[in-house]
């Protein structure tokens, strides 16, 4: 799983193996009764770029890419998302690539389509609807790490500076508000995604030699709070 920016856009993409050619893999990928077992809110794709994809949840997404069996592509909300398929030996390479503007959310994003990959394995081992046996909460913290989504964000203009943390938890804004108060420096609880609220850790002013202490500090800082939830009993 790796991260990357385009066009200002952040880029999440995925490269499993799977123990199934193209041909097999392929029915999964686009018919509407095999997606309901593994895709995240169930689809039903019309087959043909610009076709319609409705979605078991939020508005419609079109189809902008479609090369059986080799492709599909369609939006979901301002989202994109690309289904790549390539022979293996007897099975297939899935490249899974998530285009999307909330850079923040990718350690949910990764951690959803890791379990939604796992369910589409047991689906094409015969067994759709298995556990798939994951920690979620474990894995999104895992990928927080992996796409290093702690590097801070800093913003200037004539009046000075400002740095910002923003990290999504997997705790709701109930069990998190508590633990804020008399932290120093503003600490922000906004929607997230997944199951827990938004974080945001900020710091702001005119010195030079504030703002790198700022960026130094503001990562260690959000990861003693994320400690401190963690070992919450």
């Amino acid at each position: 799983m790796n991260l990357t920016t385009t066009d200002g856009r952040s880029v999440l993409r995925m490269e499993r193996r799977l123990a199934h050619p193209p041909e097999r893999v392929w029915p999964a990928l686009v018919e509407t009764d095999r997606l309901a077992t593994w895709f995240p809110s169930g689809a039903t794709i019309e087959p043909c770029v610009g076709g319609r994809v409705a979605f078991g949840f939020g508005d419609d997404g079109v189809v902008t890419d479609l090369d059986p069996p080799r492709l599909v592509a369609f939006t979901w909300d301002t989202d994109h998302l690309r289904f790549e398929l390539r022979p293996d030996g007897d099975g297939s390479v899935l490249l899974l690539t998530h285009t999307f503007d909330d850079r923040a959310g990718a350690a949910s994003f990764a951690a959803g389509w890791h379990t939604c990959v796992l369910e589409l394995d047991l689906l094409l081992a015969g067994r759709p609807g298995a556990d798939p046996g994951v920690d979620h909460d474990a894995l999104h913290e895992r990928y927080v790490e992996e796409l290093g989504l702690l590097a801070p964000v800093v913003t200037a203009d004539r009046d000075g500076w400002e740095v910002t943390v923003e990290r999504q938890l997997v705790h709701p804004a109930e069990v998190v508000e508590p633990l804020l108060a008399g932290l120093d420096g503003r600490w922000e609880l906004v929607e997230g995604t997944g199951h827990g609220a938004r974080l945001r850790h900020v710091r702001s002013g005119t010195d030079a030699g504030e703002r790198d202490r700022a960026v130094r500090e503001l990562p260690a800082e959000v990861t003693a709070l994320v400690g401190r939830l963690a070992a919450r009993p």
